[in-house]
């Protein structure tokens, strides 16, 4: 047994040799407010992985998870790779079209979707030759399908297969904000490589932590937040099957009491707004607040801090990285800054020739570490261009300090230049939400009459803010950021567009979306 590397040991397994049958690992917060303790963990995913065996899908084959954060997820999951099939937890938030392309692509031998979702992925399922076995969670299965019950049922558990620590355990499907889904291989050893590094000395997760985690577990940042990281150490995690909005976010902290809580900018600035008419947050005994996903503004940290009494540690992680590399720690945080690399990883910047670029100048990062997935599934062009030996391009482009910590510029292909001069849209928008009556900005290059290139501004307004505003934002970023960096032209929109992880989608921006 200790020759075997099969992840599931480590995170479900080791907790009852430990005393932590008992010990609740997952609870559900919405509907009948399910909880599943680590013995009924082992149990149940080890009856999945039976469940397998019994369906005749194999050892190395693939199954899709389209399922909605319940405990059913976490069972499925580490059931899967307790038997070396390999699970690929999906975006519940795509459009059908999408879920046809990745149903095709990754040549899964069985679907596991959530009743919620299976409407929108019907269609499909009529087109795809590959998928044997649809199973339905949560709901009635229709004509051609397996509820999940029956599916379980009578299940024997099964053993554990011995693995490698390099062999491939998971799939995710990068959520970037263009081109073709991208399937994300990795292995067993990278999930305990992020708790033993972000999990264990950076955020620093106890038993007695209860986490809820706003991004969901389909999400790189998700997974590490809601499952690897408290099941490390044997904590208890708040699932939330629903939408993340800052009325349901509320009740969740208010109700469950968690002590750590993960979100995203976007959610952070949304609460915020939302809290500011009574001027509390509800009563959570949080000792800690982190953010991924996109880079924090300075101005949101300060604010969560002074109300909630807790600061938020920023930081950057990636699908291709499993979770957080850089980032701030515990009393060593500084807002408008991605901090410093995390323990186990090593980080570097680079000019577009591969030379290093010294403090104060702007580099493409490019990250080191035991977590780097396996490369892409079927795009070795991409997987060349992306994993350089030990070394993974993010394509975030970033500055260093001289005192050594990174500030986010802004993705690559969002950078541009204005009189020969970088210009982050970042640093501008950071500005822009330092505005009270701004809500949210996003910036892109923008053509003026002579064809060269300038910042435009899109920017969602607080309620009770009127257009009257956007007479001094140009000033406003001026005496902040520098005078070639301000906007040139102010949009006020109802909302930018993001991905489903609240990514801004900064190229719809720039087609005029």
């Amino acid at each position: 047994m200790s020759d075997n590397q099969n992840a599931a040991i480590y995170f479900v397994e080791r907790h009852l040799a430990e005393g932590r049958a008992e010990k609740p690992a997952f609870r559900e917060a919405a509907g009948a407010r399910r909880e599943m303790n680590y013995g009924q963990l082992a149990d149940q995913s080890a009856r999945f992985a039976g469940a397998l065996a019994r369906a005749e899908i194999r050892r190395e084959e693939r199954i899709l998870l389209l399922m909605l954060d319940t405990n059913d997820l976490p069972v499925a999951f580490w059931g899967a790779i307790r038997a070396g099939v390999v699970p690929i937890p999906l975006n519940t938030l795509l459009a059908a079209s999408v879920y046809d392309e990745i149903f095709h692509d990754s040549r899964a031998s069985a679907l596991f979707v959530s009743a919620e979702l299976y409407e929108t992925i019907k269609p499909a399922l009529s087109r795809n030759p590959f998928i044997r076995d649809v199973v339905v969670v949560g709901g009635d299965a229709p004509a051609g399908t397996t509820s999940f019950e029956t599916f379980m049922a009578g299940a024997e558990p099964v053993p554990p297969v011995v693995a490698s620590e390099d062999e491939i355990a998971f799939w995710l499907y990068s959520s970037g904000s263009t081109g073709r889904p991208k399937g994300v291989k990795h292995v067993h050893g990278a999930l305990r490589a992020t708790s033993d590094s972000y999990g264990a000395q950076v955020l620093q997760i106890r038993e007695d932590d209860v986490v809820f985690s706003a991004a969901k577990i389909f999400f790189a940042y998700g997974l590490g937040n809601a499952m690897t990281f408290p099941m490390s150490v044997g904590a208890t995690t708040i699932l939330f099957n629903g939408r993340p909005t800052p009325e349901t976010v509320s009740d969740i902290l208010k109700n469950e009491r968690p002590t750590v809580f993960c979100g995203v900018p976007t959610l952070y600035a949304a609460l915020l707004h939302h809290w500011e008419s009574d001027g509390t947050c509800p009563d959570a005994p949080l000792r800690t607040s982190i953010s991924a996903g996109e880079a924090l503004p300075s101005e949101i940290g300060r604010k969560w801090k002074a109300l909630c009494g807790t600061d938020i540690m920023d930081g950057v992680g990636s699908t291709e990285m499993l979770h957080i590399f850089l980032s701030n720690k515990p009393g060593d945080i500084e807002y408008g800054t991605s901090g410093t690399a995390v323990p186990g990883y090593d980080v570097r910047l680079v000019d577009e020739t591969g030379e290093e670029v010294g403090p104060g100048e702007v580099g493409e990062l490019l990250v080191r570490g035991a977590s780097a997935a396996e490369g892409y599934w079927n795009q070795r062009g991409k997987s060349r261009a992306t994993f350089e030996g030990e070394w993974t391009r993010t394509g975030d482009k970033y500055e260093r300090t001289e005192a050594g910590r990174f500030i986010y510029c802004g993705r690559t292909d969002d950078m541009f230049k204005v009189s020969g001069i970088w210009v982050s849209p970042f640093e501008v928008e950071q500005a822009l939400m330092s505005h009270p009556g701004v809500l949210e900005a996003a910036v892109v290059a923008w053509r003026d009459e002579e064809e060269l290139e300038k910042p435009k501004a899109f920017v969602v307004l607080k309620g009770g803010a009127d257009e009257a505003v956007l007479s001094d934002l140009k000033d406003f970023v001026k005496e902040r950021i520098g005078k070639w960096k301000y906007p040139r032209w102010v949009e006020v929109v109802d909302e930018l567009p993001k991905t489903p992880t609240g990514k801004i989608q900064r190229f719809k921006l720039r087609k005029g979306a």
